[in-house]
């Protein structure tokens, strides 16, 4: 028998989550009995959309890798690395039901399983861009919070298809690194100043294609500005995430009917028959350079209630995450 932490939600919060919201509390763990695994948390994910999900009392859920640490599961052997969404917690049993084997590609770091080549990021940009909103090469591309872990490999992406591609963030770090580092043509702070009045400037050329995790300001300025027959993929809607019922204010929608604008929301369930091409296709990006990352870490299981704080406040750089163990 051993001793694990985990991080649970101690009330929902009433607008934006606060220190005293969380709690780290030790569980006991037992040894697997037959059928079961013991699995150690390597790395966990911090997601946005992890807000919406809270529900008080309970650990909070997330992506993670994890080892099999001891098994008595004819499927899984003790070394092998497994993603799951079981969330924060430093060890705990499974049945094996939720466990997915990860064979890393060794020129490859682990952590981009749970960004760039997971499915609750970097597949989520790749069906949202090119299923969802039928990117054509050469469109004019707006992709909102594009320093963050989905919205920059949607960005990159779009790059990648030959398309102009302004992209919205939190600082001016995030600006900079989204022009230097991720190659799009413009990015600018949604803080500094409207995003609307920005996009015009920015966009003159109108947006043919927009991938929307904001909702609100972000959404009103992009049907603002949107071309006829344009599309928006609604991937998230972070404006509304701290307003009960997640609601999220837009005053232009209108202009989807003058402009013959199409809006979906979507999951990956929209488009799982691509999880091949997506893996083979960002593989080959990552290894040649051409998808870049940025990666925010804190340490120890101690520092996840902080991360996810800093997360919802914008003060990650691409992908959150929380690293227990190497």
């Amino acid at each position: 028998m051993m001793l694990s932490r985990e991080v649970r939600l101690v009330r929902r919060p009433e607008g934006a989550l606060r220190p005293e919201d969380l709690a780290i509390v030790e569980r006991e763990v037992t040894d697997p009995a037959e059928g079961e695994v013991l699995i150690r948390n390597l790395l966990l994910s911090v997601p946005p959309a992890m807000n919406p999900r809270m529900i008080a009392g309970e650990t909070m859920a997330g992506g993670a890798i994890g080892r099999i640490e001891k098994s008595r599961n004819p499927s899984f052997l003790e070394g092998d690395l497994v993603s799951h969404r079981f969330g924060f917690r430093e060890v705990f049993i499974s049945d094996g039901k939720g466990l997915a084997l990860i064979r890393p590609d060794t020129d490859l770091p682990l952590a981009v399983y749970l960004h760039a080549l997971s499915e609750s990021s970097g597949f989520i940009a790749y069906g949202g861009i090119l299923h969802i909103a039928q990117l054509q090469e050469g469109e004019q591309v707006f992709v909102s919070t594009a320093g963050g872990s989905v919205g920059s490999i949607a960005a990159q992406i779009a790059k990648i298809k030959g398309c102009y591609v302004v992209g919205s963030t939190g600082s001016d770090e995030k600006v900079r690194w989204l022009k230097t580092e991720a190659g799009l043509d413009e990015a600018f702070n949604y803080k500094s100043a409207p995003v609307r009045g920005q996009l015009k400037t920015l966009m003159p050329r109108g947006i043919d294609v927009y991938f929307d995790n904001v909702g609100g300001d972000h959404l009103d300025g992009a049907l603002a500005q949107m071309n006829v027959l344009g599309r928006v993929a609604i991937s998230g809607m972070i404006s509304g995430y701290n307003e009960p019922g997640g609601r999220t204010v837009v005053r232009n929608l209108s202009n989807s009917i003058y402009r013959r604008v199409t809006l979906r929301g979507f999951t990956v369930a929209d488009f799982i028959h691509l999880k091949d091409q997506f893996e083979s296709d960002m593989t080959g990006w990552l290894r040649d350079g051409r998808i870049k990352y940025h990666e925010t870490i804190y340490d120890g299981i101690a520092k996840a209630p902080a991360a996810i704080i800093d997360l919802m406040g914008g003060a990650n750089l691409g992908k959150m995450l929380v690293r227990l163990a190497h």
